[in-house]
């Protein structure tokens, strides 16, 4: 395998009624641009047959294929680091393996690239996903501009191109928890973004479910800014404000006109809701210190059970079982 221009990352989790498409249009959109490119295909411990289907595409095409098995599911965003560390080209691009985003487009980037940028995102023209996807992905994106001043029109597309000292960069990083767009975005001297088709998901479900979208979107804000304390503490000042103003207006009516039961009522709302406050400000204070917490523990974001690759393919080398597969080659290092 010749030093790439290009590498290709797609993260993989139970995709296998997918993957044959993916491969019949991926492999001719990169041979058509004429360069030197890689394909790093992270299995991120899928439960069906997508690690036996890998590991039959890696014997098809062994010159340009590369595959990356870990040992559980460690979520979308630690298969694409596991790719980072393997890529070996100057343009490094991610891409989806629904085939939401069309590969062909790859080339699109790579030309962007082309002029002197060093992150290309995209923007996802006539979205095939639901309406209400679609509004809550465009306000969440409006609130995480706003409190963290990363701007990015579409941070739910993962077909981007990075350039080799961005991904350099975020290897070096140790973050238990990212938004690698985001965290690319920071490091980014001159960004850029560009257009790209979406189309509806050849097979299987979205693997983000609701709860995970908001999931997501949460670690990309207390991961990335300090201001959900801040708005805190200012939301503590008012209630202390306003407290003190209800107490001296309760006191001097108590003078004035007496003493009020119908107040009871008001009294257990206004406790109700400072108690849910505080309820959401101890939740919120939690997120930031879980997060240090598994940041401390100092703890593998991944582990790599096997990786296939013909520059460390040597005769006679000990078979790999593989789920749905006889055996595979296991080339590489091992976990």
């Amino acid at each position: 395998m010749t030093q790439p221009e290009l590498s290709i990352v797609v993260p993989i989790y139970n995709e296998e009624a997918g993957l044959a498409a993916l491969f019949a249009r991926l492999y001719p959109a990169l041979d058509a641009l004429e360069i030197a490119y890689e394909l790093i295909l992270v299995n991120d411990g899928s439960r069906d047959k997508s690690a036996a289907l890998l590991a039959a595409q890696f014997r098809v095409r062994p010159d340009v294929t590369r595959v990356v098995l870990l040992n559980g599911n460690y979520g979308q965003h630690m298969a694409i680091l596991a790719g980072f560390e393997y890529s070996r080209g100057d343009i490094i691009v991610t891409l989806d393996a629904d085939l939401q985003n069309p590969p062909e487009e790859i080339g699109k980037l790579v030309a962007k690239m082309r002029e002197g940028y060093d992150y290309v995102g995209t923007i996802r023209q006539q979205r095939q996903d639901s309406l209400f996807r679609r509004k809550a992905s465009r306000a969440m994106n409006r609130l995480r501009e706003r409190i963290t001043h990363i701007k990015m029109t579409d941070q739910g597309c993962m077909l981007r191109a990075y350039s080799r000292h961005i991904v350099d960069t975020i290897n070096r990083c140790g973050e238990v928890n990212t938004f690698i767009p985001a965290l690319a975005y920071t490091f980014a001297q001159n960004p850029v973004e560009v257009e790209v088709a979406h189309e509806e998901r050849f097979a299987g479900e979205s693997k983000y479910s609701l709860y995970s979208l908001i999931r997501l979107n949460f670690d990309l804000v207390t991961g990335f800014s300090v201001v959900p304390l801040q708005w805190l503490s200012f939301m503590g000042i008012l209630l202390a404000l306003g407290s003190a103003a209800l107490f001296v207006l309760l006191l001097v009516r108590r003078f004035i006109v007496g003493a009020e039961v119908q107040g009871v009522f008001t009294l257990f709302a206004i406790t109700f809701f400072l108690l849910g406050t505080i309820l959401f400000a101890l939740g919120l204070l939690g997120e930031y210190i879980g997060r240090i917490y598994q940041q401390v523990r100092a703890r593998p974001r991944y582990l790599v059970q096997t990786v296939l690759d013909q520059r460390h393919h040597k005769p006679g080398a000990r078979a790999l079982s593989l789920p749905g597969d006889g055996t595979a080659q296991a080339q590489g290092e091992h976990a």
